[in-house]
């Protein structure tokens, strides 16, 4: 079945009041709240994550196209490139906290995430407010919104960085973007890897300089660093390794910093293989 979250006009016809709405469930509803809202207290903008966009394969679930919702047919986009649309957005947030979206993973309202009826998932997307300019990078990976004209759902997060809590939608401009490029991007040859993998950013021939890299890197990526002596030519050589790195994110994230401190070209080992 193409959704995992049914979309809140399936059961009600208020449109995306969040103020003074009910919260009685709905009988047979998954649902606890019969009505969706906004969270019980304001959220610190200072804890929302930033994305970091990188390549990732289509999700196993939620892009069956054409898909069905309501009598109406849907057709999913083989795929993002050059997708660009305006229209009105709208935002979801404590009712569907905690389940699943339609491609499987838990909806994360603190997260700067969305729905949307055709982009495959996952994809991602700057959306714009064109009432204010303000501007949000998020990651689809949820179906809807099915109510009106509205082209996208976003997460309350986004939603907050948009500054459209209040009103509850606002008129925004869609742009999707590669995550290869994006920024400067990463290597489409590190985006086709399959974590976990082992990144080397030195061999040297003294244990005292590869301790030093270790320590002063290790500080800087937050990741586990080792240093892996053995023998070549009759002569010591002492690898500087850091990982195993476990997500494409977490990996671009480190080629970032890497390239800030000078190591613009280390070596990538696919773990186990």
């Amino acid at each position: 079945m193409i959704l995992t979250r049914l979309r809140l006009a399936l059961l009600t016809s208020v449109v995306f009041l969040f103020t003074g709405c009910g919260n009685d469930p709905v009988p047979g509803s998954r649902y606890k709240l019969a009505q969706d809202e906004a969270p019980d207290q304001p959220y610190d903008q200072s804890l929302i994550k930033e994305l970091t966009p990188v390549y990732e394969a289509p999700s196993a679930a939620g892009n069956k196209s054409p898909y069905m919702v309501w009598g109406k047919s849907y057709t999913v986009l083989p795929d993002s490139k050059g997708y660009r649309a305006e229209g009105t957005a709208s935002w979801y947030g404590k009712k569907f906290h905690g389940y699943k979206t339609s491609n499987g993973e838990v909806y994360d309202m603190y997260q700067l995430s969305a729905a949307h009826k055709s982009l495959p998932l996952p994809s991602y997307v700057l959306v714009t407010n064109l009432e204010n300019n303000r501007q949000v990078l998020v990651r689809v990976n949820d179906r809807g919104p099915f109510h009106g004209d509205r082209v996208i759902d976003l997460s309350y997060a986004a939603a907050i960085r948009l500054d459209m809590l209040d009103k509850g939608t606002a008129r925004v401009r869609l742009e999707a973007i590669d995550p290869v490029t994006w920024n400067g991007g990463m290597d489409r040859k590190l985006n086709q890897l399959t974590p976990p993998v082992l990144v080397q950013v030195a061999a040297m021939s003294k244990a005292e300089s590869a301790e030093k890299i270790r320590f002063n890197l290790s500080k800087k990526t937050g990741q586990a660093i080792r240093v892996v002596s053995s023998e070549r030519n009759q002569k010591q050589l002492h690898k500087v390794q850091i990982g195993p790195v476990q997500t494409r994110s977490e990996l671009r994230a480190l080629m970032d910093v890497l390239i800030k401190a000078g190591f613009s070209r280390p070596i990538i080992i696919q773990v186990g293989r």
